[in-house]
């Protein structure tokens, strides 16, 4: 078994590691899912009762899963296939060597996502972003000029005035040390303090709104704001989020879900494909040796078309072949739009203001691009100049982000020519793959014209963009200013105690439904805040000394904002 994923989180002082505890509801999802007591009970007369998970993501993988334990039996659909936007996709012939065509860097601060991980009993390494440990060397390539740089020092004067300034954006704007210390500490009073004043101050502005304005970069040129924008922190250029609301982009910074990522060895779709073979050691009802699989013959149900309530008060569920069966808990996992695309969703199931978050949803356009290469010949040194033969790439040409993958050195490697957001993936939608491979290589033959990348490659190239496909419509949410109210409404939607009874039954999870979109550990918090309320609307409860976020919703909840 690897090393517990908890060892990698940096720890600061005496207080413990940033994870992402809140901010909006600092439950602590690690603690409830790590205690010997269990997440919960549902009454013996419920044991093998069937509940609808609609989506085998790892929202739905997650839910399922814990539902399993309790003694239910989770009946899983799925369009496509197991993992969702967790998709590793092989390279024909070469075992392990895969391109990550949905997530593919996972923060140490997931800590409901590496519990999973860890059980699945998955290995990682650092990603290979710009200027980590990880990678032997960057290279930005902006406006025509190049450079090469291997470490933080190595950078000229002006991109270290730029972090500089965002750092100081960030104190001066949101107290963010304060944010920090409060979440390394989970001093729930403190963090919410700050963070509930926070809320009505940016939620109707834009990320590039907070950086234009902020006295930081306000005293600084234009080409401040630009290069942040190409280049940005951590990960690459932010452009594409400027329009977002700044509190989404103010989450992801103070949760450290930009730092400290690592990078799943064979792909990280195997984490929801092991727990759909898992055989939990400790389950209410199912005898030894009852995984997910086994409950399901072997494979999940067919995609969902149609979602409506029956006269007698459930909910009836049916599946593209036309067959209908009826549950008194469905769990929706897929992204939202989904829900009147490719379903037909009796309006009657959600409020007209729950409809209006679940279609106002905003998702990201995201395009991908892999080659698989002979081997790792970015590690080679030019013996002119000793560097690298080729760096990791963040440029303002068409590939953006161009990413390398070492999967050793008698093994090949993986290069993602092009990772591109928005308006830059849309030039990608309309081009078959090999356009799409000639277009990247035309663009990095610009920055290392004496390497020949072609000679490399091997094997057929893989690409993706997830607004093409039918059952995502987009990458993921990306909430624009004004929307807090939307993701309030559809956060808070497990708690169904004062809901019509019309409305109550179906349950909403997935990173488009949590604070965190477009990271994996929105996904699972979102799966255990409906296993909680599944577990309630069917009578259960947790045990005394473990309450779940139901039981604790009123001390945590978020700040409501008058509508």
């Amino acid at each position: 078994m690897t090393a517990p994923h908890a060892l990698f989180a940096p720890k600061h002082d005496d207080l413990g590691p940033v994870t992402i505890f809140g901010p909006d509801f600092p439950f602590p999802y690690d603690d409830w899912l790590k205690h010997p007591s269990g997440l919960g009970y549902v009454p013996a007369h419920r044991h093998g009762e069937e509940v609808a998970i609609i989506g085998a993501g790892m929202a739905g993988m997650t839910a399922a899963y814990e539902l399993m334990r309790m003694g239910l039996k989770p009946v899983i659909y799925e369009a496509a296939r197991i993992g969702g936007r967790l998709r590793s996709q092989a390279f024909e012939g070469a075992e392990g060597i895969i391109a990550e065509l949905g997530g593919m860097r996972f923060p140490v601060s997931s800590t409901g996502f590496y519990h999973y991980a860890d059980l699945t009993r998955v290995e990682s390494k650092p990603f290979p972003n710009p200027l980590s440990p990880a990678t032997p060397s960057t290279v930005i390539d902006l406006e025509g000029k190049t450079i090469y740089v291997e470490k933080l020092d190595d950078l000229p004067p002006m991109y270290r005035e730029i972090g500089g300034a965002w750092a100081k954006a960030l104190e001066e704007g949101a107290g963010f040390a304060a944010l920090q210390d409060a979440i390394r500490a989970r001093d729930v009073a403190t963090l919410k303090g700050i963070w509930d004043r926070l809320i009505p101050i940016w939620d109707d502005r834009s990320f590039y709104d907070f950086v234009a304005t902020s006295y930081a970069f306000a005293s600084q040129p234009f080409q401040y704001r630009e290069v942040f924008g190409q280049v940005g922190f951590g990960t690459g250029g932010w452009d594409s989020d400027y329009p977002n609301s700044m509190l989404e982009i103010l989450r992801v910074c103070v949760t450290d879900c930009d730092e400290n990522q690592r990078y799943i060895v064979g792909g990280v779709e195997q984490v929801p494909r092991r727990m759909w073979r898992m055989r939990p050691e400790k389950m209410a009802h199912w005898p030894a040796g009852t995984s997910l699989e086994k409950l399901h013959d072997g494979a999940p149900r067919p995609g969902v078309t149609k979602l409506a309530r029956s006269p007698d008060g459930k909910i009836a569920v049916t599946d593209r072949w036309g067959s209908t069966r009826w549950y008194d808990a469905v769990l929706v996992t897929c992204q939202s739009w989904l829900l009147t695309t490719y379903m037909q969703c009796d309006e009657s199931l959600f409020s007209p203001k729950l409809w209006m978050a679940l279609d106002r949803t905003r998702y990201m356009q995201s395009s991908k691009t892999f080659v698989m290469t002979d081997r790792p010949f970015w590690k080679e040194r030019d013996r002119q100049t000793g560097q690298h033969l080729m760096s990791m790439t963040l440029t303002d040409r068409l590939t953006r982000g161009t990413y390398l993958f070492d999967n050793g050195d008698d093994r090949p490697g993986v290069i993602c020519l092009t990772y591109s957001w928005m308006s830059d993936a849309l030039k990608m939608l309309p081009l078959p793959v090999d356009k799409r491979v000639r277009l990247a290589l035309d663009a990095l033959r610009k920055i290392y014209p004496d390497l020949d990348i072609e000679k490399h490659i091997i094997g057929d190239p893989i690409t993706v963009s997830w607004e093409a496909d039918p059952n995502f419509l987009g990458a993921f949410k990306g909430a624009l200013p004004g929307h807090y109210r939307y993701n309030h409404r559809m956060y808070c939607h497990f708690m169904q105690e004062r809901m019509p009874l019309a409305e109550k039954g179906i349950f909403l999870a997935g990173d488009d439904v949590s604070w965190t979109p477009g990271w994996v550990e929105g996904a699972v918090q979102t799966a255990l805040n409906a296993v909680w309320g599944i577990m309630n609307h069917l009578g259960g409860e947790c045990a005394p000394d473990n309450p779940g976020p139901g039981d604790r919703y009123e001390a945590l909840k978020p700040l409501e904002l008058a509508e």
